[in-house]
């Protein structure tokens, strides 16, 4: 059966576990409507060109063994078995409002934010073996795994990798799918792809249905208390791989304001979206938290001043481009979360 519009080819590729923005930036959703378009190819035919899917948190588990224990004792982690017994919602009543497949792990709407669905090849049919893991946050990996573990040779060792052929092989991971820790913009904007529930992917009416069902919403998403928490995993000290280090007060500062930029943006589009009133508040708090922030470190940065005026994801990316060497510690000194407070 073939495709015969783009948003039929976003939702096959969501299903697959894909989400908007990753297809946007391997540039999938041009290339398959001008294939819709003049040539009529299917959806299907065109997965199977790029093999573009998720592989499953244990692919990552072989090299990156500390981030994966950090992984196995979070909620993304034990949610897997537990999410359809949670006490303060019914599962049942937001699968009914939702409408479709009853089993919460073949519900096409919660997959997308609630399991990874992992392949061993293209023509598999997906497995829900886990929780959101690693390509939740950093990209299907089918295609850049290759690359991101090629140090330049087959008996290179990631020490004998030359300085050349690391930024060679960052690039073109990159250019392949993958989200680096250090690519923040992106990061926040996946991790908001289900926190705060504002991706485009989702239907709105189903959406309203699910959050009048008692689904939450999660206006109190905020990217430094929970990407600092329980979910932190920075092994990168060369001297001690082990050690899970903390960020600096100028990291934490870019990350927070990085995070509000993201969430004023998404927040700002989805406000009207859903006529439901605990979406519409859940939405405005996380504009008022944003501007706060925004407000504070316009005088330093004064594409802050831009967004504020135009919420755009454009602007917002630049503007998480621009201070990637700044410390607005200072800017944001008394808004930046409580350490006890993180999740």
């Amino acid at each position: 059966m073939l495709c015969e519009t783009t948003e039929e080819v976003r939702r096959k590729y969501c299903i697959m576990g894909l989400r908007e923005n990753e297809m946007r930036r391997l540039g999938l959703i041009p290339f398959l409507t001008m294939f819709l378009v003049s040539f009529g190819i299917a959806g299907q035919a065109s997965a199977q060109a790029f093999d573009l899917f998720y592989q499953g948190p244990k692919v990552c588990q072989e090299c990156h063994e500390e981030e994966y224990k950090v992984w196995e004792r979070t909620q993304h982690a034990t949610g897997f078995r537990t999410i359809h017994r949670r006490k303060d919602v019914s599962a049942k009543d937001i699968i009914e409002a939702e409408g479709g497949e009853t089993s919460i792990r073949q519900n096409e709407t919660c997959v997308l934010c609630h399991f990874t669905p992992s392949q061993t090849s293209i023509d598999d049919t997906p497995k829900i073996a886990a929780g959101p893991s690693c390509e939740t946050c950093h990209g299907a990996s089918s295609i850049w795994m290759a690359i991101h573990d090629d140090y330049g040779g087959k008996d290179v060792t990631k020490e004998q990798e030359t300085p050349e052929h690391k930024r060679s092989r960052i690039l073109s991971s990159s250019d392949s799918g993958m989200i680096w820790p250090s690519q923040l913009f992106d990061i926040a904007e996946n991790c908001m792809f289900c926190h705060g529930m504002t991706n485009e992917e989702y239907d709105a009416r189903t959406l309203k249905n699910m959050i009048e069902a008692g689904h939450p919403v999660r206006g109190e998403f905020e990217l430094v208390i929970y990407s600092q928490g329980t979910v932190r995993h920075r092994f990168y000290d060369p001297a001690d791989p082990k050690k899970n280090l903390e960020m600096t007060p100028a990291e934490l500062a870019r990350m927070f304001v990085t995070g509000h930029a993201v969430a004023f943006v998404k927040a700002s589009a989805a406000q009207d979206r859903i006529p439901t009133k605990k979406y519409v508040e859940a939405q405005k708090r996380r504009i008022a938290a944003a501007t706060t922030t925004l407000n504070a470190i316009k005088g330093k940065v004064p594409l802050a001043a831009d967004l504020l005026a135009n919420p755009r994801a454009g602007i917002a990316r630049k503007l998480v481009a621009s201070i990637k060497d700044m410390d607005l510690s200072a800017e944001v000194k008394d808004l930046l979360p409580d350490p006890k407070n993180y999740k």
